[in-house]
């Protein structure tokens, strides 16, 4: 059980413990629901209370947060943590290690390594990533380990991505097309008006005379849109097999979130995490800077 206490402000004075835990808690409507009904889910200077009690400044108000044990199955799989505390556990993810079960993966994806992270270490907990990255794509996740902290980190997340593209660019830019699913039973996407506003800005860190290292942040974050939008124009990632083709430098799309900004859900803490490039990446560019 993860147990928080706050202190109530001078705001709050006189005011119902609904209006603390909506107003600055910003706990959700589900979570706060579900504390209703669970013994001490709610406490009030270490008694348990309502959400209609009145509170005064000072007073501490604490919320218990039931553990969820809907696990995947655990694995003993070495995760690379980048940092880690009582409501968020944050992780390089390696290029081809997917993120959630499916049909064609079980018992091998970040979900069962965290899993098995977790377990040995007393804490069950729901896999809950904020956001994803493709089977083929590295860098920083963010996994919450509460119910809490991850309504509060839904959408607040800031990411920044490098990707090397074939072709040479010469100045930054921004990329305004829609994303569209022609066939709802496949994953694969292409840029249509059809589809769904996206937009994807690029800053050129380096370039030679057949490839361009860039530096990208998102407006929108639709499914594989950095590797749809630098397809459509005409210069698809290293190793994208899907939107571009299959290159033997690299096994998986040349695409790294590196580094990603927040405010902690718990504390408002300013937090930043950066990740290196993994080994595939720094070899491709290795080899792409010779022959320039």
């Amino acid at each position: 059980m993860r147990s928080i206490d706050y202190t109530v402000t001078e705001y709050f004075d006189g005011k119902k413990i609904f209006n603390f835990l909506r107003g600055y808690v910003k706990i959700s409507v589900r979570l706060l629901r579900s504390l209703k009904t669970v013994e001490n889910g709610i406490m009030l200077n270490g008694k348990q209370a309502r959400t209609i009690d009145i509170i005064h400044t000072g007073d501490t108000v604490t919320i218990n947060i039931p553990d969820d044990n809907t696990m995947s199955i655990p694995i003993d799989y070495p995760l690379d943590v980048v940092y880690e505390d009582d409501d968020l556990l944050i992780i390089n993810k390696p290029p081809m290690l997917p993120m959630h079960e499916s049909h064609n993966h079980q018992g091998d994806t970040l979900a069962n390594a965290v899993a098995g992270y977790l377990s040995k270490k007393g804490k069950p907990a729901t896999f809950r990533a904020i956001g994803r990255l493709d089977k083929g794509t590295s860098g920083i996740v963010v996994c919450a380990l509460n119910s809490h902290a991850a309504a509060r980190l839904s959408g607040k997340i800031k990411k920044q991505y490098l990707a090397v593209v074939t072709g040479k660019y010469e100045n930054d830019g921004t990329i305004n097309k829609p994303i569209y699913r022609p066939d709802p039973m496949k994953t694969y996407r292409t840029a249509d008006d059809r589809g769904d506003y996206a937009v994807t800005h690029y800053h050129v860190e380096e370039a030679g005379e057949n490839y361009s290292l860039m530096r990208i942040d998102l407006e929108t974050g639709r499914t594989h849109q950095i590797r749809v939008h630098f397809a459509y124009l005409g210069t698809p990632l290293f190793g994208d097999r899907m939107y571009g083709k299959e290159d033997e430098r690299i096994c998986h799309q040349a695409l790294h979130c590196e580094n990603l900004t927040f405010k902690h859900p718990v504390t408002d803490e300013e937090i930043s995490c950066c990740a290196q490039m993994p080994a595939e990446m720094t070899n491709l560019l290795e080899e792409l800077r010779k022959r320039r």
